[in-house]
């Protein structure tokens, strides 16, 4: 599977995807207008071991509800993201069995090299 997970209306987003050019080959997916299944979040976590891998402590909404003084577990983690998008850490790079998660520059630049090699 080629795919990136991404928001449209995230800057970080726009310029990572100029940054790592992706070919034609690989399906962009909004997460904002196109939502994200229980069967796509499963194989996210499948390739990364984890849902709190995928999750954004940086959501508007987890400071909002107080989420980092509770207990989540994986199923709260996962439940999160199916809820609200915002929760999904963004862009989510697939790239066959590797997965790239996250606008830190290492994560780009590893993503960018396992594309274009």
């Amino acid at each position: 599977m080629k795919k990136i997970y991404y928001l449209s209306t995230c800057d970080t987003c726009k310029r990572i995807l100029n940054d790592i050019e992706a070919p034609a080959d690989f399906e962009l997916q909004d997460i904002k207008t196109d939502e994200i299944t229980k069967k796509q979040i499963e194989e996210m976590q499948a390739l990364v071991g984890s849902y709190e891998s995928l999750f954004s402590k940086r959501a508007r909404l987890y400071k909002e509800r107080d989420l980092k003084n509770k207990d989540l577990s994986e199923e709260d983690y996962k439940a999160l993201i199916l809820e609200h998008y915002t929760f999904l850490k963004r862009p989510v790079i697939i790239n066959g069995k590797e997965i790239f998660i996250g606008n830190a520059k290492k994560n780009v630049a590893a993503a960018k090299e396992s594309i274009h090699g």
